[in-house]
């Protein structure tokens, strides 16, 4: 390349300031067009374009041809290619394949446009780049863990979200239907599966917020109760309303609780439980000795007694052949607001506003045989998923398992970013759903449970660590289980170095 010696470099702002650009541009589609009327002769010497007003040179001079270039001892050279002074148009012209001077500068306008982002060449290299770098990644232990887990066949359903507050979720008993309930009264029917979910119908059931939702034992029927002091009972066939029953309590309804294929009860905000019958249009009995909202309905497989928690402090029990109150307990300075039955039926046990969990013999309902500190934050949700394991829930957004009879803190099976309003668990027991004010349902996983060993009294347990241990359902792992991995494979190539090394030595005292 030729050395511009009798020009100033374009660093020099006067020269700069004394370029015309509306001149450099009708300059080139002057070029283009000569260019397009000789494209069909051979590659001659193309007569270059006066580039417009002449540069002084050293010797005062301010006329020179424009295809006249300069060589590096200062004389003139009209056979030399032309070189701008600017650095970028001698690039341009080597670019367009030596195509001459004006070629490279039909061109130039575009590659000047493009010079603020990579050329094709620049982008291909840095494709290649990156795909080098993905390749070098995946040899990477947390890369191919992430790529294994990405890879890895869903062991639950995908998340539902719909645009409502979801109040109640309920599981059908023989099929893979979920039944949600929404604050403006509707109650969306979802068949689900790992591979994805189906939303089969929705249901326009109550004027007001939908508060709780049951299915009968058989699953042909679909139970809501409202705000609206009503309750509906709907045909899962025929998707038409079998029966009304209407002001069915003189407050709003809070929960149902189905007893069996005829029989349920209901509780409302003023303390109010009433038992119902399907093949009657009034309900059987009505009792009235809470002041406070009915917060749980439940039962055992008997179905003799009806518990019932409130947010006044009472476990109430009535004795159901009867008609009439079997026992209340002691008031409790804290709201009662879940419950469940475990070990065959002889252990209740009722969470508390205050974390609490209090554990009572069946039958002795006045008071409390043990209390336990629970997870120090309110329980507002319990469902048991097996005989000893109860997972409860509340404000922090997590879902926790506990063992129950010597109680523990298992870990963590799920997590929401906001309040748990609703858990239910299916049929087999293997899935557990969840929903939270962020009008999500998740699903999770649970059927590790089924092989989980019971607890002895006297077994050895570090609370704190168990409290935020994260079981195989949830969506975050242990810092502590990456590591112990790698603390076993680091073990593993020690011990294989050793026996290389030692051939005579015999199998490893830790086979």
């Amino acid at each position: 390349m030729h050395t511009h010696n009798n020009f100033k470099t374009p660093s020099d702002a006067d020269e700069l300031d004394d370029l015309d650009e509306d001149m450099v541009v009708g300059v080139i589609a002057e070029i283009e067009q000569e260019v397009l009327n000789e494209s069909d002769s051979d590659n001659d010497a193309y007569d270059l374009v006066d580039m417009g007003a002449p540069e002084p040179d050293n010797d005062g001079d301010s006329s020179y041809d424009g295809n006249e270039s300069i060589s590096s001892d200062g004389s003139f050279d009209p056979n030399a290619e032309d070189s701008d002074s600017d650095d970028s148009m001698a690039a341009e012209e080597e670019a367009a394949g030596g195509s001459g001077g004006a070629a490279g500068g039909a061109t130039s306008a575009k590659r000047r446009k493009d010079d603020d982002g990579p050329s094709g060449s620049q982008k291909e290299s840095a494709e290649a780049s990156v795909f080098e770098l993905d390749e070098d990644d995946e040899t990477d232990e947390t890369v191919r863990a992430i790529i294994a887990a990405i890879k890895k066949p869903r062991s639950a359903p995908p998340e539902i979200k719909l645009e409502d507050f979801i109040t109640d979720v309920c599981f059908h008993p023989s099929r893979d239907i979920v039944a949600l309930a929404t604050i403006i009264g509707d109650v969306h029917l979802y068949e689900y599966a790992n591979e994805g979910n189906k939303l089969l119908r929705t249901i326009e059931v109550h004027s007001k917020a939908c508060r709780d939702v049951e299915f009968t034992e058989d699953g042909r029927f679909l139970l809501t109760c409202s705000k609206d002091k009503c309750v509906m009972v709907t045909d899962m066939e025929t998707e038409k309303l079998k029966k009304l029953y209407e002001t069915a309590h003189d407050d709003a309804i809070n929960t149902l609780h189905v007893l069996n294929e005829n029989l349920f009860a209901t509780g409302d905000d003023s303390g109010t439980v009433k038992l119902w019958d399907l093949r009657t249009k009034n309900s059987i009995f009505e009792l009235k000795e809470l002041e406070d909202q009915v917060t749980q309905l439940i039962s055992n497989d008997q179905n003799k007694l009806l518990l019932a928690t409130s947010a006044d402090g009472y476990l109430t029990t009535f004795n159901i052949a009867a008609r009439k109150m079997y026992v209340q307990s002691e008031p409790y300075e804290e709201e009662l607001n879940c419950m469940g039955i475990y070990r065959g039926d002889s252990k209740l046990v009722v969470g508390t506003s205050k974390g609490r969990l209090y554990t009572y013999n069946w039958g002795y309902f006045g008071f409390h045989c043990d209390m336990y500190p629970g997870i120090k934050s309110p329980i507002s949700l319990m469902i048991p998923i097996t005989d000893r394991i109860a997972c409860v829930a509340g404000e922090d957004g997590n879902i926790r398992a506990c063992h129950i009879t010597p109680y523990r803190n298992l870990g963590v099976v799920g997590q929401h970013n906001m309040p748990i309003e609703s858990l239910d668990v299916n049929s087999s027991g293997e899935l557990l759903a969840s929903s939270s004010h962020n009008n999500d349902v998740r699903f999770w996983n649970v059927k590790y449970f089924e092989d989980f060993g019971d607890i002895k009294y006297n077994d050895k347990h570090n609370a704190y660590k168990e409290k935020r241990h994260n079981l195989p359902s949830s969506k975050c792992t242990n810092a502590s289980d990456f590591f112990a991995d790698l603390t076993k494979e680091d073990g593993d190539e020690e011990e294989a170095e050793a026996e290389a090394n030692d051939p005579e030595a015999g199998p490893s005292s830790s086979a």
